[in-house]
């Protein structure tokens, strides 16, 4: 303070807030319990005031000295947490796939750059690491359904009342994940106004403007937009959020058998997007009656497999809305005759939750591990430099390499930061789910090569300069067909078929998905028994009386789809 004073500054000084027992400083953190450190939001004013900060102006309380303590010595609170050694850092991943799931899960997510929490329960901050893989996604997405003559286009964030309650069916099915907006300012709205779940009661009314004729058949239009589903469950990124992102085809025809040509066809690019560009095996098949759309009047959908836990995920669905919206919102025309006709309509969609389904199939104890053609860096150079050979000495070396790979169409960069060592890179690379490392070293420029390091297998080879880039395609072609295999090998292992009811909750508990024969949509009763029996057959098996209402993956069975290839 005496230098501070002379040169005429006057101090300030800061009390620091003591911590929660959980680490994160501030009022309301058993929200963030579990959480890496790193994923957790500033502690407000209010907690830090609370703490002892100066929001308030007050002193923190001095520390009792240990001898002092009533109670004996803190026991530290570690539940989901990883005690970290002396000299170890939190660079790497705290939790094993195996060891803990949904916390590997979380620390892959905030450590390989995908996703930051937000303060906002079932919000996240899509980093541009994972916002590249859905941008990856909207490219192939877009040149495929202009083949098919669908249109992009934008509506409306919001929809009345009486827009949203037009459907009763439709609403009902969405009405306990509506979010409203009832006050402007300092007043209340006259109406409230929903935040859409989903864009049907937005778009239709539009569409009864436009068709008129059998000439205005079909319209096909695609729209790129967020929306909100205010669920209840457990949040997950990417998987259980109330806001994502997402695509929603809506078109209009003048049948029955044009509009299931069009399910069909989007379906089939959903398909695509999980297989050919994720490496995901799904199962194409239709929902029951009782997991349909609501206000549908079919749903056909693709399933994919969680070898973790065992449970199978929804990845998209593609919807035959009959002729229901039709009449709900006048979407008639004339046909070729002269009389007037209802159109027929479909709804397909696909969300952010990709990416959420590719990381818990793939990662591995490291990390990310991404298919080619979804990563957004397919091959990372990372140059070894020491005092004898400088990242001057390299960069040219380097730079000729970079060339050759994006000349090839390779999506690649060369690491030439300065202020991290090769380890280091190569430790946050592997994180991030790079397909292919480039290391360049003094020996490697002396016989003009370079070693290739492969992130799925960790095969390391070296080759010569003039064919890598050559090499490096083809093993990223290789790479997508191999992770494809081996995911979808997984899957099948856990694929059973059971024909009698005393070998279906067990098969179950085996993390298996099980094919069945199926009684008819008619008998919704018992596709609800079988829901309620397994669960009070699992409880019963793991010594449970019950679950939490608000789980996200109850241990009741549900019915996936009616898969399109029967045994």
């Amino acid at each position: 303070t005496e230098y501070l004073n002379k040169i005429g500054v006057e101090p300030v000084v800061v009390d620091f807030p003591q911590k929660d027992k959980d680490g994160s400083g501030g009022a309301g953190a058993e929200k963030w319990e579990g959480k890496p450190p790193a994923s957790r939001p500033p502690a407000s004013k209010e907690a830090k005031s609370a703490a002892g900060g100066d929001g308030g102006g007050k002193k923190a309380k001095p520390k009792i000295p240990k001898k002092e303590k009533k109670d004996g010595p803190k026991v530290k609170d570690t539940t989901n947490k990883k005690q970290v050694k002396k000299g170890e850092t939190l660079l790497a991943l705290q939790w094993k796939k195996e060891e803990n799931f949904p916390m590997w899960y979380s620390d892959v997510i905030v450590l390989s750059e995908m996703i930051s929490y937000y303060d906002i329960s079932g919000c996240y901050i899509l980093r541009p690491w994972s916002y590249k893989m859905w941008e990856l996604i909207q490219e192939w997405f877009n040149v495929q359904i202009r083949k098919l003559d669908v249109e992009n286009s934008y509506f409306p964030l919001f929809v009345s009342q009486d827009r949203l309650e037009k459907e009763k069916d439709h609403v009902e099915g969405f009405a306990p994940e509506v979010a409203w907006v009832t006050k402007s300012g300092d007043g209340e709205l006259n109406k409230p106004i929903a935040v859409r779940p989903t864009s049907e009661t937005i778009m239709y009314p539009a569409f009864s403007d436009w068709i008129k004729s059998h000439r205005d058949l079909p319209l096909k239009l695609n729209q790129w937009s967020n929306v909100v589903r205010w669920e209840f469950k457990d949040p997950t990124p990417f998987l259980r959020t109330r806001e994502f992102l997402w695509q929603e085809g809506h078109t209009a025809h003048v049948s029955h058998d044009d509009a299931d040509v069009m399910v069909m066809q989007a379906l089939d690019l959903y398909r695509q997007v999980y297989e050919n560009l994720l490496a995901i095996p799904v199962i194409p098949g239709y929902k029951t009656e009782k997991e349909k759309f609501a206000g549908g009047h079919q749903t056909t959908t693709v399933e994919a497999y969680i070898p973790m836990s065992g449970r199978a995920i929804q990845g998209a669905t593609s919807h035959n809305l009959g002729q229901n919206f039709g009449k709900m919102f006048d979407i008639t025309y004339q046909d070729a005759e002269g009389k007037s006709q209802i159109a027929w309509q479909t709804s397909w969609g696909l969300t952010t939750r990709t990416l959420g389904v590719m990381i818990m199939v793939h990662g591995d104890d490291t990390g990310l591990v991404l298919p080619p053609r979804i990563a957004p860096l397919q091959a990372v150079i990372v140059p070894i430099v020491s005092k004898k050979m400088t990242m001057a000495d390299v960069t040219p070396y380097c730079k000729d390499i970079l060339q050759s790979l994006l000349d090839k169409g390779i999506r690649a960069k060369f690491d030439d930061r300065d202020t991290y060592n090769p380890g280091w890179k190569y430790n946050h690379w592997e994180q991030k789910g790079v397909p292919i490392r480039i290391e360049v070293g003094p020996r490697d420029i002396e016989a003009k090569q370079a070693r290739m390091v492969v992130r799925s297998s960790g095969d390391k080879t070296d080759h010569a300069v003039a064919d890598l880039a050559q090499v490096v395609k083809d093993k990223l072609d290789f790479v997508q067909t191999d992770m494809l295999e081996k995911a979808r090998a997984v899957r099948d292992s856990h694929l059973v078929q059971v024909t009698e009811w005393k070998d279906f909750v067990p098969e179950i508990e085996k993390h298996n998905l099980v094919l069945t024969p199926w009684c008819g949509g008619e008998h919704q009763d018992w596709e609800e028994w079988v829901k309620e029996k397994s669960r009070e057959e699992s409880l019963a098996a793991r010594g449970e009386e019950g679950e939490d209402e608000r789980t996200a993956t109850s241990v009741a069975a549900k019915t996936l789809c009616i898969p399109f290839k029967q045994p």
